[in-house]
């Protein structure tokens, strides 16, 4: 079963996904392979590896070890074409939708795609979409794009609708990394009633509340990674798989 396959079945066996995001820039391989053995214990369904800035040369040593040490997918979350690792099971393959920089909307993807079929690695075409949170982000900074505004579910309806025409097989709504809010629950329950592709949703969730109403508004998949940064332990990994698991989808 391929990466995208696996991720639609936890979807149907879970009611919705629960994923961790790890950044190979602020963390070693080792510790960052420790990491995700303990997302995995806690009841994580899938590894994203990514960084929005890439400034360390451990991207690749990073998937590597973090492969070894879980059964999960371990599915990159790329932030240039310099994270490619065929050590991946998958890449989400992003379209910055949102945005009208054309680098971003298909300049990357000519550069990376053969590499990514010359490695064998499953792209798994992604409509992204960056949602303001409050605070200028790393990805609105290197991105030069400007994120929907809050308020306005409908421009985020639209892009979200445009990209389910355009043949993409997820829509990923995206408050950023450090994210000071998350991405409003009425603009997701707007996106999941008018389109028929699974919501990822991220940025901005620091809590099993926040995580259970994102799923509660259409969200499939919630990611959390910067929150997990800054805690020690494996109480909040849990606390927000469990969430993640028991709310009822929209």
């Amino acid at each position: 079963m391929n990466a995208f396959d696996r991720i639609m079945a936890t979807r149907k066996t879970r009611g919705a996904g629960f994923w961790v995001l790890i950044d190979p820039d602020r963390t070693a391989p080792a510790e960052a392979a420790a990491r995700a053995a303990d997302a995995e214990r806690a009841g994580a369904d899938v590894i994203l590896v990514g960084s929005s800035l890439l400034i360390s040369d451990t991207f690749g040593d990073a998937v590597r070890e973090i492969r070894s040490a879980v059964k999960l997918p371990v599915i990159i979350f790329p932030g240039s074409t310099a994270q490619i690792s065929a050590d991946a099971d998958a890449i989400l393959f992003l379209s910055l939708v949102s945005g009208r920089n054309p680098d971003l909307l298909i300049g990357q993807h000519v550069r990376a795609a053969p590499a990514i079929k010359a490695i064998g690695l499953e792209p798994i075409p992604t409509a992204y979409m960056l949602v303001e949170s409050g605070t200028l982000t790393t990805i609105e900074y290197i991105s030069d794009t400007k994120p929907i505004p809050r308020q306005k579910p409908d421009i985020a309806m639209a892009h979200a609708l445009a990209a389910e025409y355009m043949g993409m097989k997820l829509v990923y709504l995206d408050g950023g990394s450090g994210a000071k809010e998350p991405v409003p629950t009425e603009m997701i329950r707007a996106c999941y009633e008018y389109i028929t592709l699974p919501l990822i949703v991220g940025g901005g969730i620091r809590s099993g509340d926040a995580a259970r109403a994102a799923v509660h508004a259409g969200a499939s998949f919630v990611v959390v990674g910067n929150a997990l940064e800054k805690t020690s332990g494996r109480s909040l990994l849990t606390e927000l798989a469990d969430a993640v698991h028991s709310a009822a989808p929209a």
